[in-house]
């Protein structure tokens, strides 16, 4: 009989920090169950990731949905519980990591009522990149799915506490995203599950291509980092992979800077 192994759950698991912690969790002895939300034109990217998990001897178990969808994701914990029933519980979530990045880049204020953002856009966003990591994390628990010594990782952004052009509904997300992270682990410490915000450096990712003045954002994080270089997916990844441990539950409630001193220069 095999050995169960657990699992790494990543929220946004086919591009940028989501695709690169997948591998890693893998490399490091899980299975990965992937959440993720991709057309025909970026499902190549999706196969490649679980050729790859696989090649790591572990086992992807990918959906492809809308992560912030109620419906949709009772059907993937459904689907998770029986993976992990069959394996008689031996196994759980140890890891659990939100990398959504879909919202809307508009300004406030804008001459033109198309131009400025709306309620619905500035709803969507803030629901999908940050309050979905609650709804998750009390399925997760209710279910019984994450152990002790299970950690839960939100990415964030130095847009939590500054200010970038079109960036605004991404940037309340963000604050309120490592808010929910306090709270979570405020209310997950007696159970020893430890949750932290992850705030990556300015990193080039599908995502960040998308943020109007990109290009402008990689210039100047080039011009004024010691390192000279930008953060990279297997920096933020590989201390993620580091911290995932039972020994490390007391770590929790922080926004951890990964950025190679960015943010304190910047």
């Amino acid at each position: 009989m095999t050995t169960p192994r657990n699992w790494a759950l990543v929220l946004g698991a086919s591009s940028g920090f989501g695709g690169a912690a997948s591998l890693a969790f893998a490399r490091a002895g899980r299975n990965v169950f992937g959440v993720h939300l991709d057309r025909r034109a970026t499902q190549p990217n999706v196969e490649r990731i679980t050729q790859e998990i696989e090649a790591a001897g572990r086992r992807p178990v990918f959906f492809n949905m809308n992560a912030a969808d109620d419906e949709k994701r009772a059907e993937a914990l459904a689907e998770m519980a029986k993976i992990l029933d069959a394996e008689g519980r031996r196994a759980g979530v140890d890891v659990v990591m939100h990398s959504l990045a879909f919202g809307t880049l508009k300004p406030f204020l804008a001459a033109e009522q198309g131009e400025r953002i709306s309620k619905a856009q500035m709803d969507m966003t803030v629901d999908v990149m940050a309050h979905s990591l609650v709804y998750w994390t009390q399925d997760l628990v209710a279910g019984g799915f994450v152990p002790e010594g299970a950690h839960v990782f939100a990415m964030t952004s130095a847009g939590g506490h500054r200010i970038w052009k079109s960036y605004g509904a991404v940037s309340a997300a963000k604050a309120a995203l490592e808010s929910h992270c306090r709270q979570l682990a405020v209310e997950l410490v007696p159970r020893k599950i430890a949750v932290n915000a992850v705030r990556a450096g300015v990193t080039d990712t599908p995502a960040l291509r998308k943020i109007p003045g990109n290009a402008e954002m990689i210039e100047r994080c080039l011009a004024i980092h010691p390192a000279g270089r930008l953060t990279t997916p297997e920096d933020v990844v590989n201390v993620l992979v580091a911290l995932s441990c039972p020994k490390t539950v007391w770590l929790s409630g922080n926004v951890l800077g990964v950025d190679g001193t960015e943010d304190v220069i910047g």
